[in-house]
């Protein structure tokens, strides 16, 4: 279809629809055949689905294989608390399955309440009647009035426009502001200056247009579309607790394995042998540590939304930690997103400072007092009502010079309007009696229609001298990251009507009158984000659609490139244009991505996807911020995507993984260095809840070995993982980032969230001390007795309740020494202050609770098989908590005078 081709009368026909608009029944009809003006929710599955997943995930798989096993052997041998067990473990699941999918439901309704893809009303021709209807209530053929600020509903065709200016920023991500006009246009269907798209907003004047396409057939909803065609994939996270959990479950059933068959060459039973292995399986399974890594992420989630970041999914809160690389758009992130007068140039006058005073303006400036008017005239925003409207530039011009000069009462005849090809813009105005044209835009295409310039004595011929010093200030001004305006005006030869303006009579034989540079000011706290990712290992590069002066210049300012950098970009190829980016290899583009600082401008959406997938392809976690529709295959196909709270549009709000609530790219350094500390505190309390299961293994093998009693229970073992270690690991997962982590490079890809180091410190030393102590517990207390080696005890015996409860204990109360030991891999728990994270104490608080009704209450004695303990028991086993921690600060002096970093 080549709507854009027609003329106006044939629109409507075409459409079959008229400029009065479309009958009420006419457009019942066409609703219920194409359906709501809506964008259908872009691969969202239904809620049941997403509860199932939280349940067969390769942990939640594990758990319940654990929790099957002890069914079985509770079927088999029924009697020994193994249907507690299960049941304990599937409750486990289930309680963990509904908080995760809360955690993300309540993410996704805040998520919701931000969403304002369509306007809610738009004026609507019905029957020659203006209405008002539901944007999504509109159809094909209905005629839609527009006017400054509003939302374009649908794709439509224009059939009249008055100087309507339409901001595509939303669907092309390029911020300036396109002329539109009705008449036909024989181009590109995209380019194509007659047509209004979906989603974009009306900047100034008004029209009336004829829509043609709604809902998921508009532009909007074909960049929708294929948003959901882009796979995201699995977060690093959950790939790494996946390959923690193989590790687990491929120790636990090993070992359970080797000692299955130790016992059956010993002589004892096949189910009394597969009854110890259920028991050795179920102690190498971390039943904590599904709901313990969940909470640790929703804890990180929540402080990241105290910093202005909404995390959509928990693991983006490790995810975001882990990036390498962050891809980032200029406008609104790095910069203020708000225009603003900041130099003036005026020939014979040299560069002159804007500089408003206390009072809100700046004095009247004499030299450049004509530069000002044509500022003022040529100029479509207006001042109402106290606000400023209309596009930001003009807007910002127009401040300017109303706070200089006050308002310039002039009667304007006619305009030639701006357009991409023009790039200026030109009024005709009757002022006290005299006509002038006014002209401004860019200065490649308003120098040429020059023959003179203003100097404070008068006008003068245009010559080489004056030219040099021109384009001097000029490239000067673009150097600072200015936007650059140029500034002409004409007396003679004026016509006295639209009629008989024309480009070729008005605009020639004009005197040059100046140059305005406007700055979207760098954010103040960005050049220090900028440091701070560079310390960090992590990489910044621009991509945006502004011109590369700008982008090149705005990078200098926050400190992305160097100033040497920056003065030979050309040489260096620090700033990569769209059109030269088409002309490039994959090959040549990886090698410039990977030789330095890169800056890419005049990008497309399509450029954008190019630079994310061939930076994934080079092992790159990648990051990219975006907040037009055009931004959200980008978001998706990276490793975490970032949209926009404020400027964002729901598409890629509902792409991103990260959205901010601030627009500001300080933020993402923030929620990195949280994301980082949460992957840190997931490690500490892994190696916390691991080191527990040596104390929990090795009572099983010394059992078979050594033909003891066994030291300690299933449901204890249970008690220890479900319950007392579970609160102070919590509170290791609400540890604050250690003050290195952000001056330490991203972890390799290739790092294991379980690497020898978290599994030697936990297997081989903490472990390996804890079952010492319960070992010690327990024979202490047999002995006591009068117990005698080799001598079995039945499971009700006083004396055997007594021994496991001592080892229980010994066990609880070496994992508090734990706690403390494994704040830090490296650094003294003396540092960093016993009372710095005050949950270590409640978690504490709470862990001794649960441990009195464990042991000193009945209905804890008949679950977990315990007796009360005498006071005198607990002196003897408290040292071992003290020892733990002391050996482990001892390891801990040896690392860090050594010079070596842990973990990392």
């Amino acid at each position: 279809m080549r709507i854009h081709a027609l003329p106006p009368e044939e629109v409507t026909s075409y459409l079959v629809t008229s400029d009065q608009g479309l009958s009420e029944e006419s457009a019942r009809r066409r609703l219920h055949e194409y359906g709501y003006n809506e964008i259908k929710e872009v691969r969202r599955k239904p809620l049941y689905q997403r509860f199932l997943a939280q349940f067969t995930h390769f942990l939640a798989v594990l758990l319940w294989i654990a929790a099957a096993l002890s069914f079985v052997s509770e079927y088999l041998n029924p009697g020994e608390g193994m249907f507690s067990l299960g049941l304990a473990i599937v409750v486990v699941i289930v309680i963990n399955a509904i908080f995760t999918f809360i955690q993300e439901y309540r993410a996704e309704r805040a998520i919701h309440a931000l969403e304002k893809l369509l306007p809610f009303n738009v004026k609507v021709l019905r029957e020659g009647l203006v209405k008002e209807l539901p944007a999504r209530e509109i159809v094909p053929g209905d005629v839609i009035l527009l006017g400054e600020g509003d939302k374009v509903p649908a794709d439509a065709r224009l059939i009249e426009a008055h100087r309507l200016m339409v901001n595509n920023a939303p669907l092309t991500g390029e911020s300036a502001l396109r002329l539109r006009g009705h008449e036909p246009f024989t181009g590109e269907y995209l380019d194509s200056p007659n047509i209004v798209f979906a989603g974009t907003l009306v900047a100034s004047g008004s029209g009336r247009a004829v829509v043609f396409s709604t809902g998921m057939s508009t532009e909007f909803g074909k960049i929708a579309h294929l948003t959901s065609a882009v796979e995201p994939g699995l977060s690093p996270l959950q790939k790494e607790i996946i390959k923690a959990a193989r590790v687990v479950a491929t120790i636990a059933v090993t070992t359970g394995f080797v000692f299955f068959s130790v016992g059956v060459l010993s002589g004892r039973s096949f189910w009394h042998n597969f009854l110890f292995a259920v028991g050795i399986i179920i102690a190498n399974v971390p039943e904590g540590l599904l709901p313990t890594v969940t909470l640790a992420l929703a804890m990180g989630s929540q402080r990241m939304a105290k910093k202005k970041a909404l995390i959509k999914t928990l693991t983006s809160v490790e995810t975001l930690g882990s990036v390498t690389v962050i891809c980032t758009d200029k406008t609104g992130t790095l910069t203020r997103n708000k225009m603003e007068v900041t130099r003036l140039w005026g020939p014979g006058t040299g560069t002159i400072e804007y500089r408003r005073s206390d009072s809100g303006g700046t004095p009247p400036l004499r030299e450049v007092a004509m530069l000002m008017k044509i500022a003022y005239l040529c100029n479509n925003a207006v001042y109402e009502e106290g606000k400023y409207r209309g596009d930001p530039t003009e807007t910002a011009l127009l401040k300017a010079a109303r706070e200089s000069y006050g308002d310039v009462r002039a009667v304007r005849i006619a305009e030639i309007p701006f357009d991409s090809e023009r790039k200026r813009m030109t009024t005709i105005h009757a002022i006290e009696g005299d006509r002038l044209a006014l002209t401004k835009g860019a200065l490649e295409t308003v120098l040429p229609r020059c023959s003179g310039m203003l100097y404070q004595e008068g006008e003068r011929a245009l010559d080489d001298e004056g030219r040099a010093a021109l384009l001097h200030a000029y490239h000067a001004m673009m150097d600072s990251g200015l936007r650059v305006i140029a500034f002409a005006y004409k007396r003679e030869n004026i016509p006295a009507d639209e009629a008989a303006a024309s480009e070729m009579l008005v605009e020639t034989d004009m005197i040059f009158a100046g140059l305005i540079g406007l700055e979207d000011p760098p954010r103040p706290e960005v050049p220090g984000a900028i440091q701070k990712c560079r310390s960090a290992g992590v990489r910044v590069i621009m991509i945006t659609g502004d011109a590369s002066r700008t982008a090149l210049a705005i990078a200098r300012q926050i400190g992305l490139v160097s100033d040497e950098e920056s003065r030979s970009h050309k040489e260096r190829g620090v700033v990569i244009e769209g059109p030269a980016l088409d002309a490039m290899t994959d090959r040549a583009v990886r090698e410039r991505l990977l030789s330095g600082e890169v800056i890419f401008s005049r990008m497309t959406p399509g450029h954008k996807m190019r630079i994310v997938a061939l930076l994934k392809d080079e092992g790159e976690r990648v990051a990219v911020t975006g907040d037009g529709v055009n931004d959200a295959p980008a978001l998706k196909k990276a490793d975490i995507g970032i949209a926009m709270g404020v400027t964002g549009t729901d598409v890629a709000r509902e792409a991103a993984d990260i959205i901010l609530l601030d627009d500001n790219f300080a933020t993402i350094v923030n929620a990195i260095e949280e994301g980082r500390g949460v992957f840190e505190n997931i490690r500490k309390f892994i190696s916390y809840i691991f080191a527990s299961n040596i104390p929990e293994i090795v009572p099983y093998i010394a059992y078979v070995l050594f033909s003891i009693p066994l030291p300690l229970t299933i449901m204890q073992i249970l008690a220890i993982d479900l319950g007392t270690d579970m609160f102070p690991a919590l509170a290791l997962g609400a540890e604050q980032p250690s003050k290195e982590v952000m001056s330490q490079p991203p972890r390799r890809r290739e790092e294991r969230l379980l690497n020898f180091s978290v599994l030697g410190r936990a297997y081989l030393f903490l472990g390996p001390i804890e079952a010492f102590a319960g070992l010690y517990g327990f024979f202490f207390v047999l002995n006591a007795g009068g117990w005698q080696w080799g001598e079995m005890l039945p499971a009700h015996d006083l004396l055997y309740l007594k021994a496991t409860t001592a080892c229980l204990g010994a066990i609880i109360i070496t994992q508090i020494g734990n706690v403390f030991a494994c704040r830090s891999f490296r650094e003294s728990v003396f540092s960093i202050g016993f009372f710095s994270n005050r949950l270590i104490l409640l978690g504490i608080a709470l862990e001794i609770a649960i441990s009195i009704f464990i042991i000193y209450t009945p209905p804890g004695n008949a679950i977990f098989g315990t007796t009360p303990l005498d006071p005198s028991i607990w002196l003897v086993l408290f040292p071992f908590s003290i020892l733990l921690l002391a050996v482990e600060e001892i390891r801990k002096l040896y690392v860090r005078r050594m010079g070596r970093t842990v973990n990392r």
